[in-house]
């Protein structure tokens, strides 16, 4: 039987204590919003992002028990970004048409590696989808910022990258596989593809860098830092594909 959930109703906090957390975590808000805002496009509003946090904040005050042995500004991030993540859920704020680009280009680099048995480059793709390496290129930047749901990881585990190769959550291996299976698969495709993709994957996602700061350490403009991301995420996507029934499933779908 599961342990029961313990949590301090709003009655037993006194109100001047729960102002001070409140705002006392604020700048903790803008922190979060402001990294995940830096991810998005710009027609997203920081001050929505900014909103829902507040959310977060005010429920993981309400909700904290100390005997849990976790420090609130823990369980503050999990529900602050938890609380921006459902909001742009909730806002469907990605174009179905830029998902439907998504879900070609990683069919067209699933096509790509089976013709020529080996990790495809960007002109092989290209040519796969039957465009230029300029277009493709541009498109890799139009889907840069999708699925950003799926992107995030909460609280302090570090494994970000997982929640952003696995696709639905009710469908990913996530749900089949114990996690750490799922990273072992995602670490062996990592070690196939290209080595910049690679640093990068390893900057933005573990390193927690802004696609900019990536470009400066790389030598990069950062819009090129952001179409080999996609890119290496596409075929992480891909090498996942092919391993799981569940993600076959969803790319038919």
């Amino acid at each position: 039987m599961a342990a029961a959930a313990y949590c301090f109703p709003v009655e037993s906090v006194p109100a001047e204590e729960r102002e001070r957390l409140i705002v006392e975590h604020l700048p903790q808000v803008r922190l979060i919003a402001r990294k995940i805002h830096e991810r998005l496009p710009g027609t997203i509003l920081f001050e929505d992002l900014l909103s829902a946090g507040a959310v977060g904040l005010i429920s993981a005050i309400d909700n904290f028990d100390p005997r849990q042995n976790v420090k609130l500004k823990t369980y503050a991030e999990f529900r602050i970004r938890g609380a921006i993540l459902d909001s742009l859920r909730e806002s469907d704020w990605a174009p179905r048409m830029k998902r439907r680009l998504a879900r070609d280009m990683e069919d067209a680099v699933a096509r790509a590696e089976q013709r020529l048995g080996r990790v495809p480059e960007e002109a092989d793709i290209a040519r796969e989808m039957g465009i230029s390496v300029e277009l493709y290129r541009q498109r890799l930047g139009e889907v840069a910022a999708l699925d950003i749901g799926e992107l995030e990881y909460s609280g302090e585990d570090r494994t970000s990258l997982v929640r952003y190769i696995a696709a639905r959550e009710e469908d990913s291996p996530a749900v089949l596989l114990e996690k750490s299976e799922l990273e072992r698969l995602i670490a062996k495709a990592i070690d196939g593809i290209p080595k910049v993709e690679r640093t990068i994957l390893s900057l933005y996602f573990y390193e927690e860098l802004t696609l900019k700061e990536i470009g400066e350490i790389m030598g990069l403009h950062f819009t090129r830092v952001s179409q080999l991301k996609s890119q290496a995420i596409l075929r992480l996507r891909n090498a996942i594909v092919r391993r799981w029934p569940a993600a076959r499933q969803e790319r038919a779908g």
